[in-house]
């Protein structure tokens, strides 16, 4: 099958994916700092920023020795629908209201005290406008891991959901290709996969969330999640790597099951130098069991998480994938998370969702519910 035979497949198979194949659409630095001045009066030293989609830029602030603080330029990407960008609007401003204490980014209002402007760039293009504040921090994949560590992403996360758990919005609706809901249809990505041991093995994953998760997803709670809690999207104290200092990337939030959002999280969270299926078991239960502290969980969603969390592992490798093999000049990004994802995925391949579910019930006996 050509290249191009397998993109028609694709997207009728994965619609939702088109917009991981639009090209970069950037702008220059000179025009983003005019209309930065213009419309939120800031100025300074612009500096683009690598983004998976949007155009961003870090501004340090003119006078910032004098305590200005540095802040992100945010113009979301023209072929994204802005309803989209303000459902990720709506939901930091939801945070802020329920949980100002959660360290997530902070909008900045424009000159007339809106937090996001609409607006065309340099090619007539509409995209949305943003500042957010800038978290300092440790990226995490830099820092020492630990199991205090995960302990607190686990509750971290928890406490998130809390937060988000009143938000409403017409974008939360929207398919999108990192949806957990709707894990089988990457599957004619594995074709990417020349290893007919790996496909295999993501092909399983798949059939064990099309033949049991998938038929219980309708009967499980549902909200608004983050749904991309990985270590890329965390920041930690440089002092203390144990304390998550900062949340990340909102931009692939759904209204989904709850329990998706801790799948997204514990897949990241299994030991990468690791394929023994007792220790993959033991960290999604004591990562269940920190999250389930903070937020408890349901026994329908201990038994759904484990076919869940190989479901996004099997997306991992299939979407990256297929991206990396369109775009050989980004594959290197692309395709960061494929080696160790694979290794989890084996990792998780001889567990049972029964085993699973009682190795996190093992692991909650020795956790009191933390109702912050």
């Amino acid at each position: 099958m050509t290249m191009h035979d397998l993109d028609t497949t694709i997207r009728a198979a994965l619609p939702e994916a088109a917009v991981l194949t639009a090209p970069p659409a950037p702008v220059e630095t000179g025009w983003a700092a005019a209309l930065l001045q213009r419309l939120y009066g800031l100025q300074g030293r612009l500096e683009p920023l690598t983004g998976e989609r949007d155009a961003n830029f870090l501004l340090e602030p003119a006078g910032a020795a004098g305590g200005g603080a540095r802040c992100m330029f945010k113009l979301s990407h023209p072929d994204e629908d802005p309803v989209v960008a303000d459902f990720q609007t709506q939901a930091l401003l939801h945070v802020a209201r329920t949980d100002p204490g959660l360290p997530v980014q902070r909008l900045l209002p424009d000159r007339h005290g809106a937090p996001s402007v609409q607006i065309e760039d340099a090619e007539g293009r509409t995209r949305v406008a943003r500042v957010f504040s800038y978290l300092e921090g440790q990226p995490m994949p830099q820092a020492t891991r630990s199991a205090a560590q995960r302990s607190n992403v686990a509750r971290m996360l928890a406490r998130l959901d809390r937060a988000l758990s009143g938000l409403q919005h017409p974008a939360a609706e929207r398919e999108l290709p990192w949806d957990i809901q709707r894990a089988d249809r990457v599957r004619p990505l594995l074709a990417h996969v020349a290893d007919p041991a790996r496909r295999a093995l993501a092909e399983a994953a798949l059939d064990g969330f099309a033949q049991r998760a998938k038929p219980a997803l309708a009967g499980l709670r549902r909200q608004p999640i983050h749904n991309d809690f990985n270590l890329y999207n965390l920041l930690v104290d440089p002092a203390d790597p144990s304390r998550v200092a900062g949340i990340l990337d909102f931009g692939d939030m759904v209204h989904a099951p709850l329990v998706d959002d801790l799948a997204v999280a514990a897949s990241y969270h299994l030991d990468a130098q690791s394929q023994e299926p007792g220790d993959a078991l033991a960290a999604i239960a004591q990562f269940a069991a920190d999250y389930h502290a903070v937020s408890p969980l349901a026994e329908a969603e201990t038994l759904a998480l484990l076919d869940l969390v190989r479901a996004r592992l099997s997306m991992v490798v299939a979407i990256s994938g297929w991206r990396a093999a369109r775009q050989p000049g980004n594959a290197a990004y692309l395709l960061r998370n494929n080696a160790i994802s694979w290794s989890r995925l084996a990792a998780c391949a001889g567990l049972a969702p029964e085993q699973v579910q009682d190795a996190i019930h093992a692991a909650c006996r020795h956790r009191e519910p933390i109702h912050a």
